[in-house]
Order: C-alpha cells, then structure tokens, then sequence
C-alpha cells in the first residue's frame, strides 16, 4: 500500500488502545449521530463546523450500520419478527446517509501528527473534518478498504467535528452478502461497519507490527521470531530515534532514520538478534492438542529519549503447513501434529449488531461442541473481538472471500462462470488491494490457519499471482486455498466449470454438498460426493429447526401452527425457501406430527440424530478424512435452516449432538458397516480403557451386552467390535455405549436410536443444476417411539450464585423399568416464565436407561430468578 503524505492514504493495524493522555490511539466509538441525507441541506464542511446542526439526529455508535442504530432507536420495530423485515422500504436506504461524532483534543494532542483510520466503511465515504474535506469516495471506495489519512492540519485544541457522508452498496459492488442463508438487509448494511480511529505520535508512527514465528517442529523446543515493523515519518525533516521492542523479559532495539515524509520497514530476526530464538516456548494449539498460549510484542520509538508511538500486538508461536492425502486431499498440520478440522461456518449479525458478549458466548459453544474450528465466509467481525476470542479459546480460523460475488444471482450483475465477479482489470486491482489490507489487518492471529482466497470458485490468474505476492511480501508462512471447491468439482454440483487454478491446481478440498436432509448412514458409505474423506468444507443435514421457545419469539401465535408462509419466510432462499424435505423425514421416520409440541420434540431428535452422524463418520475415518465444516454454526437472524445454536443463542439438538460426536475420546456406532469404533483426538495414548456395549429394545428390556478391554493410539480411530444379528429386535431400538477408565469411572456415552429397517440412498434423483443432496428411496423407521411408556424422573437441584455468574446442579434419577428417552432440560425466569439464555449445559437431550441416575450442570450470568423445566419425549 503506498503512502501520499498531505493526503495520506495508510492502513491502521491492530494497536492496543491507549487513554487520551498517551497520545497514541483515540478510538472514536462514541457520541455519534446518523440521518438521511434527504432530511439534512447542509453540506459537509457546514456540517462538521457547526454541532447544533447535528443536534436532533438519531444517536448512534460506531462500528454500526445505518438500520442497526434505526432498530436500536426503536425507529423501526421488531424486524425479525413475522414477515416484519419483507416490509421495511429499501427506498429510504437508496441515498446517502451522514454519520457525525465529535471530541476533545488538549493542546499536545492537538499540536501532534494525527492519522485518521478507517477500519471499514461499507461503501463509499467522504469525509470532512472541522470543516474541511480530507477525503472522498475515490479516496473511500470499497468495502474491504482500510483508509488512513493524514489529518495534521486539520485537528484543532478543544471539541473537533468529524462527519462522514456515506453512500450505500449498489449491484455489482463488491460488498457484504449472505449468499442464500437469509434475505439481504434492506440497507445494505451501509455504514460505518468497523472502528474509526484517531492515532496520534510526534512525528514517527508505528504502523504495521508484525510477529513471523518458525517452529522448530522436530523437537517443538525452540522457535525463531522476526518482529517488523514499518515507520512513517509525518513531518518534512528527516528524524532519527529508537526503536525498542519487548516481549516479556526478552528485549531489542536498532537506531533508525526516518527520511521526511516517507516510511521505513525495521525488522528484527533471530539470525541477528539472538534473543528472538526462544528456548522452550509456550506454543499455540488449537483445543485438544494443547493451550493457546498468547504473547505480547511492545514497541515504542523513541526521539530524543521522548516515546513518539507505541503499540502492543498480542500473538502466538505455532507454525501451520499443509499435507497431502494419497496426492489429492490435503490437509493441516499445527507445531508438525496433523489436525482433523471439525467445525461450523460463521455469519455475522443481518444487521452486523453482535455485541462483544454475544460473540464471547458463541466462542465459548464451539469450544463447548468440542469443534476447533470457525469458517468465515467473507472477512466477518466488527473488530478484532472475533478473533481475539479465537485466539484465547483456541479455536482455528479459516478466513478469506466469500461466494456472495462469485454469482450473478447474488452480485445482482454478470460474472464469469470460472472466475465469477472478480476479473475485469479494474475489479482485479481492487480487490488485490482489498485482500492485502485485510491480511495486514489480521495476520497477528495465531487462530488463523489458512487464507480461502475464493469459494465457489477459483480467482483468475492475474488476481491469485497478486495474493501470492502479497503472502510473500506480508504473510509468508501460513498457507492459502485458491478455492474451497475443487477436489470432484468436475462432477458440477455447484457449478459448470471444474475449480482448477492455471497457478495451483487443485484445492485439494472439496464443496460438494450435502446442503439438505441426509440419512445417518450416507457419511459413512459415501465415496464421491459429501461422505466422509478429505476436506468437506461445507456441508451438513440441512435445515435445524430451533426448539419451540425460540419459534414463538419468531413468529406470530396464529401462525405458529400448522407449518405456514411465515416459516417459510424465516427459512433459507432459491432451494432451502421452505422446510419440505426436513418435514417429510419427519413424517416418514418418526411420524407426521399433529402438534407444535409434537413437532418440536421430533424435530430436536431429528435435529440430533442427523447432525451426530456426520461428524462421528469423519471422526471414525480419520485416515481418509481431514476435515469438515458444518454449514452452518450460527444465525444471522432467526430462521430454520443451518444452524447448531440458534439467533438467540438457543442451541438445537444438533449442538449437543455436535458435542458428543466430537468428543476426543469415545465409542461411536458406524452405521455403514455395524461396528463400534474408538477414537481418541488426543496427542498421548490413551491405555487401560473398559468399553461397555448394550442393547435394548422399545419396551426397554436389554437384548444384548458386552464389555471389552481396550486402548487406543494417539490421534486413531479403530474398530473394536463388530455387532451381531441380535433376535427379537424390535423395528426401533436404542443402543447404549459407555467408555471407563482403569479406575471405573465413566469417560463418556453415547446413546442411538437405530432402525431394522435401512434407509436407502436415491443417487440417480434428478434435483437439477444443483444437486444440493442426496434424496432417499426409502426411509429408516423410528415411529415406534411414539409408543414408549411414560416415564417420571426424580428431580433435584441446588443453586449457586455469585457476583458473576449463577450455577444449578441438577440431579436427575429414573426410578422405572423404562428408558426415559431425550430429556431437554431448561432454565426459565420464574416471573415471565421466558427462557434464560445464553446457558451452559455440560449435557442435554440426554437420555436415562432404567434405574439410572446423572448429574448435569448449567452455568448462565443473570440476575434473573431461575427455575428449572425438565421436558423429555417421553416425560410424565
């Protein structure tokens, strides 16, 4: 990114945000207002010379889009309810809209070289400042941009007006988009989507830290850093000064001359600087493998002994590389261990409203799933929040474009069928500087594993030999997809042309579906489309209808049954617009439900039995598999489709689901060939081990058993059993399994509910263009379910609450001869009787063989008075 000093077009990378009176980083996240244009005639410069005029607008914050602070205002009401959001006017939305904040500089702040960053403004922008224009849209064109500009001259001693003109995506524009999860946001998602920073230095500024780690992977005993650094000079005289860095007890420095208005890259290695080899250090890893352990970088420069910047950039020492599986499907390695990926595709709020504890709570679900990784599709977030969180939580990170502009139905504008969007030369130039700004931005994560520099499709030529460049240049370790299709692409499930790259080849991953309803035993007997081998990166069982508390928030009471437009509404787009083939697999499996409680404890079975499979088979044929994304984790509004947890952090039977197939150490059924496999995930082996392997049928009564001594190998999955023909088997059975260890204590369950009668794979339906899943010819038959006993549970709690957080453990015993089958315990406010959310079940959709007794454990911060619900399929 070039420099132009006078009218400075930089880029701002993640600094600590120190207090006013460090002179370094003003965030300007506060005190804003918006209106239309349509209602202000004042011009920019009048605009941000005068604050009365801005005085009766709509308060605002910022990062924020324009509907966002209307629906925080209460101007517009409710809009995820019912058909609510259809009838929100885009035309109020076609025109610009202003943003205006103002703040307070004393008379060192004002006096120093001031840098004025914009993070992310979605998608043209000019810019005034106490009166003057410091920039315009040819300055602030484009989405993914990050602006910089020098604005010296401009900041005054005392109250400073800043006001931001921002117009509004049109078709063709290369902007934020949800593909076909949800309707598209009435405004757009026009605004000040990202900070807005004031960074401020006498005379020499930090500007792009940056920490490369090499890992020795041999002995995972030493590591090599390169900490750099580039250095701008604001003034028009050449200034010579220190700069010292530090992390932790390990310290470094070099003298450096800046010439006059110009920048200069320092870096410090471990070949010069002995230092920066670190002996034994505190590697990153990802969960199950090991801690995410974090360090800081510090640096300031120094003239004249007098600090003119400082920043902090917190990272991680690891090193990821990729493999290749029988030459064709590659996958990850972190510190030289491979890792199975095992995660969920992430969207951002319709109306980019996430809040900080929002997106803590659905870090800490992943973690929760046991899933170790997030796919974003498109470069989500705010803020760096997201993937500060990451980076704490362990949880890797695949980043990069998303398919919204590879489609003309989405761009609104023609494509090209191999390249999409993305291929005129003016759109090449564009988005090569989009993508080095956003790598910039983020390439001090540690949770970052790969760059996905397209989706659908693969960028043409001209486009990937510039994201090249720019990894050489600015990210030279970590690796890069040119697609996330590619491997089977010649089949054209999505698409007409095969995703091969004239640079790279093949991906060696694969996007072949399923995207809708899919049986359990597909994963497993699958070879050439979604099944279990390679990388899958999205797919899953289609639509996870949320539970019955969150339907009612959605959609209004004289709609909530029968199944009505309004569901549809609230269901995906194109293919996924209704919930037909979810609702006929419920009728055909389980039986058609006559009720909208019947419907919502059939669906959260289904929900679980469909989502477990999945991963479980990736989990079993770990040597032919290296990973899988769940499309999706989480919700951008309320809706039925692709989802483990809903939009209000409700989680359907698909998470628990999720949790228990991932678990790192287990026993788990194969549905393909009848037998019981044991995985262990972890890094050790894992020895002296009891598994215990039963049967029951419908009536409960137990028909098979069997305990066997094992062990497993380190990161395996090996058969342990092959199950028999069992006599006297009803249609519908359970089937029970428990790991111990050597001293009898219970490492994990895992509880099916399994047919007699196989359910069949139709691979010749005719689904069109898309083959988006694989139908089936006849269904498995689970109805028999409808005919267990009631059943009444003992139930105990107790209750603890501190200055942070609530914590119930609830006691849960089955004093009958019966199985008490997918028990959904809850938390409700004792006055409204709503549900509380977010909570943290250790377990839930669980069921309780005869006699048995279990202790489940939720954590939730509220004030509210809690009381406990205990539902259950077949509850008394």
């Amino acid at each position: 990114m070039e420099y132009h000093f006078g009218n400075l077009i930089g880029l701002r990378t993640y600094h600590k945000t120190y207090s006013m009176n460090n002179n370094y980083h003003i965030n300007l996240s506060e005190n804003w207002k918006i209106q239309s244009s349509k209602e202000v005639s004042e011009n920019g410069a009048e605009i941000s010379s005068e604050l009365t005029i801005s005085n009766n607008w709509i308060p605002a914050i910022v990062p924020s889009t324009v509907l966002g602070t209307l629906v925080a205002n209460d101007i517009i009401k409710d809009p995820f309810f019912g058909k609510n959001l259809k009838n929100i006017s885009t035309k109020q939305f076609k025109m610009p809209w202003w943003y205006v904040t103002n703040f307070d500089l004393n008379t060192v702040e004002a006096n120093n070289s001031a840098l004025l960053s914009f993070d992310g403004i979605n998608h043209k922008a000019n810019v005034w400042l106490n009166g003057k224009l410091v920039a315009d849209s040819n300055a602030i064109d484009g989405t993914y941009r990050i602006t910089a500009f020098d604005v010296s001259k401009n900041t005054i001693e005392g109250n400073n007006i800043l006001a931001i003109e921002v117009t509004p995506p049109v078709p063709g524009d290369f902007s934020i988009g949800y593909v076909d999860w949800n309707p598209s946001p009435p405004d757009g998602n026009m605004g000040v989507f990202r900070p807005v920073t004031l960074h401020l230095n006498a005379g020499v500024g930090i500007e792009k830290p940056f920490v490369l780690t090499k890992v020795n992977k041999e002995t995972l005993k030493e590591a090599d850093l390169t900490v750099s650094a580039e250095l701008v000079n604001y003034t028009d005289q050449p200034i010579t000064g220190i700069l010292t860095g530090a992390i932790e007890s390990v310290s470094f420095e070099q003298t450096v001359t800046v010439e006059g208005n110009s920048k200069k890259l320092v870096e410090f290695s471990a070949k010069e600087y002995a230092q920066l080899n670190f002996q034994n250090p505190r590697l990153w890893w990802p969960i199950h493998l090991g801690d995410p352990d974090l360090y800081n970088l510090n640096l300031e420069f120094k003239i004249d002994g007098t600090i003119s910047d400082a920043s902090q950039t917190r990272f991680g020492i690891r090193e990821f590389e990729d493999y290749w599986l029988d030459k064709i499907h590659r996958g990850y390695k972190v510190n030289g261990q491979k890792v199975m990926i095992k995660g969920g595709g992430w969207t951002d709020d319709l109306f980019l409203m996430d809040n900080d504890e929002s997106l803590e709570t659905q870090i800490k679900y992943v973690k929760q799933m046991n899933l170790n990784c997030v796919r974003l599709e498109g470069f989500w977030g705010k803020d760096h929040k997201l993937y500060d969180l990451c980076d704490e939580h362990g949880i890797l990170l695949m980043v990069g474009w998303s398919c919204h502009w590879e489609h003309e139905i989405h761009m609104g504008v023609p494509v090209n069928e191999r390249f999409g969007g993305v291929y005129l030369p003016e759109h090449i130039d564009h988005i090569s500087k989009a993508w080095e700004e956003q790598v910039i931005w983020l390439r001090n994560h540690p949770s970052i594993f790969v760059w996905t520099v397209a989706s659908d499709k693969v960028p043409i030529t001209e486009l990937e030999q510039k994201y090249i460049d720019t990894f050489k240049k600015y990210d030279p370790l970590r690796p890069y997809l040119n697609s996330t299709g590619g491997v089977g692409s010649d089949q054209h499930v999505i698409g007409t042309e095969d995703v091969i790259s004239e640079i790279s080849g093949s991906s060696g991953v694969k996007m072949l579906g399923p995207y809708a309803y899919t049986a359990p035993v597909y994963w497993y007997v699958n070879t050439h489309l979604g099944g279990a081998y390679g990388f899958n990166t999205e797919t899953g069982p289609g639509a996870q209808v949320p539970q019955i508390d969150s339907l009612k928030k959605m959609i209004p009471k004289d709609k909530l049954w029968p199944i009505s437009d309004v569901w549809d509404f609230h269901c995906g787009r194109y293919e996924f617009a209704n919930l037909s083939r979810f609702t006929e697999a419920i009728s055909e499996r389980y039986g058609k439900a006559d009720s909208l409680e019947d419907f919502d404890k059939k669906s959260q079975a289904m929900n679980y039995e469909l989502m477990r499979p999945m991963f479980e088979a990736f989990q079993v044929h770990k040597k032919r598999s290296t990973g899988v994304i769940q499309w999706m984790l989480n919700a951008a509004w309320p809706k039925m489709y692709w989802q483990l947890y809903d939009y209000y952090l409700n989680p359907t039977g698909a998470f628990y689901a999720t949790q228990k197939a991932c678990l790192p150490l287990s026993l788990i059924y194969n549905y393909g060939d009848n037998q019981i496999y044991m995985i262990n995930d972890y890094l050790y082996d894992a020895n002296n081990l009891q598994a215990q392997i039963r049967v029951y049928d419908i009536k409960s009564n137990l028909l098979f058993e069997k305990n066997i001594a094992t062990s497993a190998l380190k990161d395996s999955s090996k058969s342990i059993f092959e199950m028999e023909e069992i006599q006297n088997l009803t249609s519908t059975y359970f089937m029970d399994l428990r790991l111990f260890d050597g001293e009898k204590i219970e490492i994990s369950n895992n509880f099916y509910w399994l047919s007699t009668k196989e359910e069949t794979l139709d691979y010749k339906a005719d689904l069109g263009d898309f083959a988006y899943h694989t139908p089936s010819k006849e269904y498995a038959d689970l109805t028999l379910l409808n005919t267990l006993p009631k059943v009444k549970l003992v139930v105990n709690s107790k209750h603890k609450k501190s200055d942070r957080e609530q914590k119930f453990t609830i006691d849960l015993k089955n004093n009958s001869d019966k199985i008490a089958f997918l028990i959904n315990l809850k938390l409700v406010e004792k006055e409204s009787g709503e549900i509380i959310l977010p909570v943290f079940w250790d377990d839930n959709f669980i069921s309780l063989l005869a006699g048995e007794k279990r202790t489940i454990v939720a954590t939730f911060r509220s004030d509210a008075v809690a009381e406990l619900k205990v539902e259950g399929w077949n509850l008394i």
